[in-house]
């Protein structure tokens, strides 16, 4: 049984660069790449995960459709377990339009898709029980598992002794704390971007949504923050941890935080403290930035490694 499982959207990104415009009318502007990729928070770590040379079981749900064709065999070409992905008819495969600017930002266009009837009787509960790490990312977008489907997910995993992570994508909507709210005792590292906790704390200060988030059952805070690293914090860490990002050039941010999660939990796979699993994790962010879409930079884990050992930090702030 693979090591982890990775449980959410699953996007088919359609990638350009550079982008500096849309072109008036039907004008043609001529771009230097254009790629299609496997992304999303549950997707898009699976495939660093593999990549970094752990064991991965997908799930998610996909529309029958050349978009879920290109999901499904992308990913099997990389070895993860694909037999959780289901094919939902009358929809399509989830996918986002992204024209990337030269200096790396994405803004996006999306099409929510089949990842919004991924439901609760769509999970393979044994699968997640024989699993070691259960991942789930994409709350807010999966409209009918959010909320308590989740919380009752994390809470068979957590039951059966699997280590549980949580990402997200944020969407400013009143009800963004509530959807959450049952997740949170039964994760064991809440790994959203620090811009996005804000979002859902209400809170500016770090040091604040630090503790919002562990008072409501967090086990530990890992917040994403860009340029300005991480922050670890929680039970067993003395304080907070800072780490900085790496200095590595940057063409595309596209999956840098998925790629964090995936250095972050093999890391807890090799029985790593939290400090150093975060580590491995800005190692994969540093190297994915310097491609396009969110399955370059990274090759295997003996580089990834080798990277994090010698790549110079980043400046950082408070």
């Amino acid at each position: 049984m693979p090591d982890v499982v990775s449980l959410g959207i699953h996007i088919l990104d359609v990638l350009g660069r550079p982008v500096t415009h849309i072109p008036p009318k039907q004008d043609v502007d001529l771009i230097e790449e254009i790629r299609l990729t496997v992304a999303g928070t549950a997707a898009g770590t699976s495939v660093d995960l593999a990549k970094l040379g752990t064991s991965v079981a997908a799930m998610g749900a996909i529309g029958e459709d050349a978009a879920g064709d290109f999901i499904v065999d992308t990913m099997g070409r990389y070895g993860i377990d694909t037999a959780g992905l289901v094919r939902k008819s009358g929809v399509p495969t989830s996918a986002t339009m992204l024209p990337i600017r030269p200096n790396g930002e994405r803004p996006a266009l999306h099409v929510l898709g089949a990842n919004a009837t991924f439901a609760e009787e769509d999970v393979d509960l044994d699968a997640i029980a024989a699993a070691r790490h259960l991942h789930l990312g994409g709350t807010y977008l999966m409209a009918k598992l959010d909320g308590e489907p989740t919380a009752r997910i994390l809470r068979h995993a957590k039951a059966r002794g699997v280590t549980t992570t949580l990402d997200l994508i944020a969407i400013d909507r009143p009800d963004m704390l509530e959807i959450l709210l049952p997740a949170l005792p039964h994760v064991d590292y809440f790994m959203p971007g620090l811009d996005e906790a804000r979002l859902i704390s209400g809170l500016s200060d770090r040091q604040a949504v630090i503790r919002f988030f562990l008072d409501r059952g967090a086990a530990h805070t890992v917040f994403k923050m860009g340029a300005e690293g991480s922050s670890i914090a929680g039970a067993g860490v003395d304080g907070e941890i800072r780490l900085p990002a790496f200095e590595t050039p940057v063409v595309d941010s596209t999956g840098c935080g998925d790629a964090y999660c995936a250095g972050f939990i093999v890391g807890l796979l090799r029985g790593w403290p939290p400090e150093r699993a975060g580590r491995l994790g800005t190692a994969a962010a540093g190297l994915v930035i310097t491609g396009l879409g969110s399955d370059a930079g990274i090759v295997d884990l003996a580089q990834t490694i080798r990277f994090m050992e010698t790549a110079m930090p980043l400046p950082m702030t408070e």
